[in-house]
């Protein structure tokens, strides 16, 4: 990259360090550096330089010293190339608006302009200050970052910034940093597969986070570091000699656990050091024929648990089954020498190589959920970046993140994030948060704008609800809102505010009656109701309530109903029975066809008594023709009929009862209505109680401010004996109304 121009910028340390950075970098980045990529960034960054537009960080840390570092880190670690470089070191002058990403692009390139387009956007997510152990905190980094290079640009950077901070005297940040770390920066380098970087971070964030924890682990691991080699050469000489014997070509790892990972298990089992017995991890690696794979690790496993008894609770079998990323391997842990735990895994050179490609994680068991959708294409990424020819570059350059297109995440001006659907509104973000804020919701401002309720979210709005104590929900709302959640809760207060307008109205319209000591008469009122128009009461009422309709009108039109009513009119009347004489004609004359005649002998056809009417011999009755084949007998009185005749006219038939009854018994439910006399109840079953051929089978009697309401189930044989019955009942001292269901 050539000298800088301005000295003072490096300390003589710095300077030192920046020669070995550079010789660093240009040996591993090869060829993939054009001579004028490296005039042009040394000519941007010496101006940047000269006119101050270039400072230290929160560490005091030099800007290209850092950079340097970093891209270090991803070319060694990471097999980036060109356009991860050259976006690490010129990020700060583009950040700072010294260049434009537009000038970036003509001179370098489309590709390193858009790899810097996303760290600058996730800076300014920065500046949001979100909650950042939030999981849906990761997602949104996600999202913003189209090209996957800058999220490993990230990691690089943390782990970089976490190597150099050790010293620091800015205690605060570098808590904030190390935070940031365990919760944000290592999860995401464990879905990479970037397992030795996510150890690092882990272990480093310990270290500045709980410094005692940290050196005592580092002290105990030290102290005992030969007594571990001692052990785990012990345990693993008498399986050496069974797996040679058996024939099997394999090599055998064996290793201590990170000190993070100890850390967790101590607080975990809530024990001390010593507590932690599973410290050790030993990986059999067997050189195995594809097809006989399986039987070889089982082999293995068979000649270790033979040895060492194993712990059925932790065998992890991924041999049979393998992970959704395609993960295989057994792990088991058996009791080893000294009654210590130990982990084995035994996988093949095949699987082990998978494994360390990072299409897979051996940790991933110990509390990473699987995300099969992002393990997979992560894993493409993966295999991408590791190759280091011109396809696997130019793939990697065409990766767009797209998993996360379902989700928005936005911040309230608190910076609490939230995770929304796409397309979802602000009405719905208010929603989101509480029904009540959603029910008072009158607009929003969205990134410090006003914004209307239908306006749609994008990924990083800064949305402030914007509410009023007079605003209520409106029926148009459920055109708006996207989400379940929200067009439950507006229909729900809908149906409370239509509620309450109905009693408001009701109330109205009865104080008014009161005043103006006008009879109500419900027959009348539901007529009038429904003369104007209204299919619903509801709909009347809230008509009412919203002041549209005036009530004194509508008592005016009530009060000419009644007077039209109770005049006389040179009108034709029917009596009662002459009505129910013609209704039966008009039903009979309905009927067609063969009259089917219902005998209790009745052989060939399949018919049942209709639950809905529950005829008994004598009553009039018809046939219906089921989609079974079958018929189902029902009174001509049946609240059905009406409209199975208007409906299925062509499956009615005609039926008649043939000869008697003879003895058969049939239920009935009859109604039973009056005042609330003493003994009204005896009176009544010992009516029935005295009948011939009748059975008293339930009764359920109910009793309110004087009333009397009993429901009677009984059993006859035929419509003359009910008939006499209901009469008998109706003479009962009290009894105003007996009728049938």
């Amino acid at each position: 990259m050539g000298e800088t121009k301005d000295i003072s910028f490096f300390t003589p340390e710095e300077q030192v360090r920046l020669v070995e950075l550079k010789s660093r970098l240009q040996e591993l980045a090869g060829d993939c550096l054009r001579p004028e990529d490296t005039e042009r960034m040394h000519t941007l960054l010496a101006t940047a330089i000269e006119e101050g537009r270039l400072g230290r960080d929160n560490f005091g840390l030099n800007p290209i010293v850092n950079n340097l570092q970093t891209a270090i880190i991803v070319v060694d670690e990471m097999g980036m190339r060109r356009a991860a470089i050259i976006s690490i070191l010129l990020h700060d002058i583009v950040k700072n608006g010294f260049i434009s990403t537009d000038e970036v692009a003509t001179q370098f390139g489309t590709d390193v302009a858009g790899i810097l387009g996303g760290l600058v956007r996730i800076n300014k997510l920065y500046e949001k200050n979100p909650t950042i152990e939030s999981e849906n905190f990761r997602n949104l980094l996600l999202s913003f970052a189209e090209d996957m290079r800058v999220i490993l640009i990230m990691i690089a950077d943390r782990v970089n910034i976490m190597r150099q901070i050790k010293d620091s005297e800015n205690e605060a940040a570098r808590l904030q940093v190390a935070n940031e770390a365990a919760y944000l920066y290592a999860p995401l380098a464990h879905k990479l597969g970037l397992y030795k970087l996510k150890s690092e971070l882990e272990d480093l964030s310990l270290k500045y986070t709980q410094h005692d924890m940290y050196y005592h682990i580092k002290e105990k691991l030290n102290a005992t570091k030969a007594a571990r080699d001692k052990y785990i050469a012990a345990f693993i000489d008498p399986i050496d000699k069974k797996l040679a014997a058996a024939g099997l070509k394999y090599h055998i790892k064996g290793r201590t656990k990170s000190i993070h990972s100890i850390s967790q298990k101590m607080k975990k089992q809530k024990t001390n050091f010593e507590g932690i017995y599973d410290l050790f991890a030993i990986r059999i690696i067997l050189d195995s024929e594809y097809e006989k794979e399986k039987q070889e690790c089982w082999q293995a496993y068979s000649i270790v648990t033979d040895m060492y008894q194993p712990n059925p609770k932790r065998l992890r079998d991924w041999l049979s089954i393998p992970k959704s990323n395609g993960y295989e391997s057994l792990h088991t842990t058996v009791m080893g020498p000294e009654g210590k735990w130990v982990e084995v895994q035994i996988r093949t050179e095949r699987m082990d190589e998978i494994a360390e490609r990072g299409l897979a994680a051996h940790w991933r068991y110990k509390g990473v959920k699987s995300e099969t959708g992002l393990d997979e294409w992560l894993t493409s990424i993966r295999e991408a970046l590791e190759h280091t020819d011109d396809d696997g570059i130019e793939l990697m350059d065409q990766f767009k993140m797209d998993l996360y297109k379902d989700d928005v995440f936005v911040f309230t001006p608190k910076g609490d994030l939230f995770k929304l659907p796409h397309g979802a509104t602000v009405l719905d973000f208010a929603f989101h948060i509480h029904t009540n804020v959603g029910s008072r919701c009158t607009g929003a401002k969205v990134n410090g704008k006003h914004a209307q309720l239908r306006y749609v979210l994008n990924n990083g709005d800064q949305v402030e609800i914007l509410t009023s104590s007079t605003q209520t929900p409106k029926q148009g709302w459920l055109d708006i809102v996207t989400t379940s959640k929200a067009r439950t809760k507006i229909r729900q207060s809908l149906k409370e505010i239509e509620s309450r307008q109905a009693a408001f109205a009701r109330e109205t319209i009865e104080r008014k009656f009161k005043n103006r000591k006008i009879e109500y008469d419900e027959p009348t009122m539901m007529r009038l109701i429904r003369q104007m128009g209204y299919k619903q009461v509801t709909e009347f009422y809230q008509k009412i309530a919203e002041g549209s309709l005036d009530v004194n009108q509508f008592i005016d039109r009530y009060v000419q109903a009644i007077e039209q009513v109770t005049e006389p009119h040179d009108v034709v009347t029917r009596s009662a029975e002459g009505y129910n004489l013609q209704q039966d004609e008009q039903l009979k004359q309905s009927f067609s066809g063969d009259v089917l005649v219902i005998d209790q002998n009745l052989k060939g056809i399949d018919f049942k008594l209709a639950h809905c009417c529950n005829p008994i011999y004598g009553d009039e009755v018809f046939g219906f023709v089921t989609t079974g084949g079958g018929i189902k007998i029902h009174r001509c009185d049946c609240p059905n009929a009406p409209d199975l005749h208007s409906r299925f006219g062509y499956r009615v038939v005609k039926a008649r009862w043939a000869g008697k009854s003879k003895g058969a018994l049939y239920p009935i439910t009859l109604t039973v209505i009056g005042h609330d006399d003493i003994g009204i109840v005896n009176n009544i079953t010992s009516i029935i109680s005295k009948e011939e051929n009748i059975q008293l089978r339930n009764i359920s009697i109910n009793s309110h401010d004087g009333l009397f309401s009993g429901t009677l189930t009984v059993m006859i044989e035929e419509n003359a004996r009910l008939q006499a019955l209901v009469k008998k009942l109706r003479t009962v001292k009290g009894v105003k109304q007996v009728n049938r269901n």
